[in-house]
C-alpha cells in the first residue's frame, strides 16, 4: 500500500469508535473489544463481537466492530459483510461506512464512490474520503471533480508523492499550469534532491511561460557535481525561453558532449538556429549529429528546413526524400498505424483482419482506405493484383467519403507508383484541402510536380513544408512536456489510505 497514508482499515474505523463506543449497548462488550482491537488481538475481538452479537445481533456497532477485526485478520470479504450489515442496521453509521468504503475502494468496486459520496454528506470535511474520491475520479479521467475533491484533501496530500503528482497532472489537464507548479512545488517539498521532480516542475512552469522559475528550479541541478544532458536540455529550453541564448547554446553543447547521439539535443540546436536565423550554423550542427545518427530522419528533416531558408532547395529536397526513405511508415495513417501496431507490425495479419471485416460491411470507407494503406505498405508492384485491389479500395474509399484525407494521400501515393503524377497532384491537392498541414502530401505534390517538369512550384512548396515541420516540431516539445507530467504512475486504487 502506498500513498496518502499506510495505515490498515482498523485504525480508520478505530478513530471514530473512540468518540462512540461508550454510546452503544451492551457497554461492557464494546468496550472489551475495542481494547482488544487496539491491543491488535483480532482473534480475540472476534470471539468477544460473535458472542455478543449472538445477543445482540441489530446492534450496528457490533457489526462493525467485527468487520475491523476481520479486517485486522486479513479477512476483507468478510469484513466487508459485516460493515455492509451494520450499515444494513444503520445507514449513516460513520464507522462502517468508513470500513466498508475503504475495502471497496481496495478492491476496485464501483460502490465505493456512493459510500464515500455518503460518507462526505454527514462529514463534509473528512479529508480522507476526499482523498479517495479525488483519486477515483482521477483515475476515471474526471479530472474537474478530482481537483475539487484533491483540494478538499488539504494537507493529507502533503506526504504523498504519487497524489500529488495525480494532482498535478488534473490541472495541467485543466490548463491550470499555476496551480499545477504550486502543487509540484509540495512534491518538491518531499524530495528536493530528486532530479525528477525538478524536471517535472520545470516543465510546467515552461509550460505557463514562467521560464525564469524554471530556470530557479533547476538551479540546483545545473550547478551540481555531474548535471545530466537531460537537465542540460532543459535549462537550455528556460534560458532560451527567457531570451539568454548565449547560455541556452552553451548549455545544448555541454548535453551535447555528454550525449553526442542523443537526435533530440541536435533538433533543439536546430530550433534555436532557426528562430534566430543562424541557419548554416544549424545546419553545421546538424550534419555533425548525422555523422554519428546517419539513420535519423528527423535529422534529415530539420536540416532540410534550415536549407530551405536559405533557399538551397535542391539539398532541401534531397533531404527530405531521405528522412521519408528512412521512416517506412511516414505515409502510414494514424489508424492504419495503430492497426498494425497491435498485430505487433504484422501487415498480413493486419490485412487479414481488415478484410474480415470488409466481408461484413463492404462499403466501410475507412476500411476500404485501410485495406489500400496496408496493400500499399506491403510493397505491392504496379500491375500485380494486390496493387489492382489497393488502387480499387483507395478510389472506392474517397467516393464513399469525399472527406477522408488519409484515403487521397494513400491513392496519391499508388498514382505516383503508377507513373500517373498528374491524378497524383490532384489527390495531394485534395488531401491538403482537407489537412493543410499534411506532410506526407507535400512531400508527394513536390515529387509529383517534379515529375511533370513544374519545377517553378517546387520552392514554394518547399518553403511550406519547411514551416509546417517547424510548427510541429513546436508543438512535439510542448507535447512532450506534457507527456513528462502525465506519463506519471497513476496512483493505485490503494493510494488514497490515511
Amino acid at each position: 500500500m502506498s500513498a496518502i497514508g499506510k495505515v490498515t482499515v482498523l485504525l480508520i474505523a478505530l478513530s471514530w469508535l473512540v468518540v462512540v463506543a461508550f454510546s452503544q449497548t451492551p457497554k461492557s462488550a464494546i468496550e472489551s473489544i475495542r481494547s482488544a482491537l487496539q491491543d491488535r488481538q483480532f482473534d480475540r475481538a472476534m470471539e468477544l463481537s460473535s458472542v455478543a452479537l449472538r445477543e445482540s445481533p441489530g446492534n450496528a456497532q457490533l457489526w462493525t466492530l467485527q468487520g475491523i477485526a476481520l479486517s485486522g485478520k486479513g479477512d476483507n470479504q468478510k469484513a466487508l459483510a459485516a460493515f455492509r450489515q451494520a450499515l444494513k442496521i444503520s445507514p449513516d453509521y460513520v464507522a462502517a461506512l468508513q470500513g466498508a468504503a475503504q475495502i471497496e475502494y481496495q478492491v476496485s468496486d464501483p460502490g465505493a464512490v456512493r459510500l464515500l459520496n455518503h460518507l462526505l454528506h454527514l462529514r463534509p470535511e473528512e479529508t480522507t474520503a476526499h482523498a479517495m474520491l479525488a483519486v477515483l475520479m482521477y483515475r476515471d479521467g474526471n479530472c474537474k471533480l478530482a481537483t475539487m475533491h484533491f483540494e478538499k484533501a488539504a494537507a493529507l496530500l502533503d506526504s504523498q508523492l504519487d497524489a500529488l503528482h495525480a494532482y498535478a497532472t488534473c490541472l495541467m489537464k485543466l490548463r491550470q499550469f499555476d496551480a499545477a507548479a504550486q502543487v509540484f512545488q509540495r512534491a518538491i517539498a518531499l524530495r528536493p534532491d530528486d532530479p525528477k521532480e525538478r524536471h517535472l516542475l520545470a516543465s510546467i512552469q515552461l509550460m505557463s511561460h514562467k521560464p525564469e522559475e524554471a530556470i530557479e528550479t533547476l538551479q540546483p541541478l545545473v550547478e551540481g557535481r555531474s548535471p545530466d544532458a537531460a537537465t542540460l536540455e532543459l535549462a537550455a529550453a528556460a534560458c532560451e525561453q527567457a531570451k539568454d541564448t548565449p547560455r541556452a547554446v552553451n548549455l545544448l553543447r555541454q548535453a551535447i558532449l555528454l550525449e553526442p547521439r542523443n537526435v533530440n539535443l541536435y533538433l533543439d540546436f536546430a530550433n534555436i538556429a532557426f528562430a534566430h536565423e543562424s541557419f548554416q550554423v544549424g545546419i553545421d550542427i546538424i550534419t555533425d549529429g548525422l555523422k554519428l545518427q546517419p539513420q535519423a530522419p528527423a535529422l534529415y528533416m530539420a536540416r532540410g528546413v534550415l536549407y530551405v531558408q536559405l533557399a538551397n532547395y535542391e539539398n532541401a529536397e534531397a533531404d527530405f526524400q531521405k528522412a521519408y526513405e528512412l521512416d517506412p511508415n511516414e505515409s502510414l495513417s494514424s489508424a492504419a498505424q495503430a492497426l498494425a501496431e497491435v498485430q505487433a507490425n504484422d501487415l498480413d495479419h493486419a490485412l487479414s483482419t481488415v478484410q474480415a471485416k470488409l466481408t461484413r460491411k463492404p462499403n466501410d470507407a475507412l476500411l476500404l482506405y485501410l485495406q489500400a494503406d496496408i496493400l500499399a505498405q506491403k510493397g505491392a508492384d504496379p500491375g500485380t493484383s494486390d496493387f489492382d485491389l489497393a488502387m480499387r479500395s483507395a478510389k472506392r474509399a474517397v467516393t464513399l467519403q469525399p472527406r477522408l484525407g488519409s484515403a487521397h494521400g494513400v491513392l496519391a501515393k499508388l498514382y505516383m507508383q503508377a507513373q500517373q503524377y498528374q491524378q497524383a497532384v490532384a489527390e495531394c491537392g485534395k488531401a491538403l484541402e482537407i489537412d493543410p498541414r499534411d506532410q506526407t502530401a507535400l512531400y508527394r505534390l513536390i515529387q509529383a510536380q517534379r515529375k511533370i517538369g513544374n519545377k517553378s512550384e517546387i520552392p514554394e512548396l518547399l518553403k511550406r513544408l519547411a514551416l509546417v515541420r517547424e510548427q510541429e516540431t513546436k508543438e512535439e516539445r510542448e507535447r512532450y512536456r506534457y507527456k513528462l507530467v502525465e506519463g506519471e504512475d497513476a496512483p493505485s486504487r490503494h493510494s488514497a489510505q490515511p
